[in-house]
């Protein structure tokens, strides 16, 4: 039988791997910044048509997924406290019972959407910045292409963040 909460958890994961595609609908449409960006990419309305966008969009979310829950161990600081002594099983047993009700009190500590968005925006800066500039530089794309996929993923991953860390059951 599968527990409600795991339940509740794949649902926070769910929805917010759709936070990706339903910023991209907004920040890249042609009003917005998607004009700056296909100039910035030498993305053209042909290319875009020609794409296999069923096939975009599944493999964008299962990434997406794949980004959502990997952020819970960034924005929710409780997560991983047993993996500490994940190698030490008797140190495990023996911590677990010591302090067996001692995190009562603060389990709940920073599970706020403003101190999760905190926590993804440093993420979408120290990890995917240098990650998506790097690949442009030798791409041989401009400041404006990194500058414009740069802020998309930096409000992305805000906003993810912030979602998880205040819904993730606690």
């Amino acid at each position: 039988m599968v527990k409600t909460e795991t339940v509740n958890a794949l649902l926070v994961y769910v929805l917010a791997a759709l936070i990706p595609t339903i910023i991209g609908l907004i920040y890249y449409h042609p009003k917005v910044m998607g004009g700056i960006w296909m100039n910035a990419s030498g993305m053209t309305e042909e290319k875009i048509q020609s794409g296999n966008m069923p096939l975009i969009f599944g493999l964008s979310f299962v990434l997406a997924f794949l980004l959502s829950w990997s952020m819970t161990y960034v924005v929710v600081h409780q997560s991983h406290f047993d993996s500490l002594f994940m190698d030490f099983p008797e140190a495990k047993a023996a911590v677990t019972e010591l302090l067996d009700g001692k995190f009562e009190g603060w389990k709940n500590n920073y599970r706020t959407f403003g101190h999760g968005a905190l926590h993804g925006g440093m993420m979408s800066i120290v990890f995917g910045l240098p990650i998506l500039a790097t690949n442009a530089m030798f791409e041989r794309k401009g400041f404006k292409y990194i500058w414009v996929n740069g802020l998309y993923w930096f409000i992305t991953i805000t906003l993810m963040g912030g979602f998880i860390c205040q819904f993730l059951p606690k």
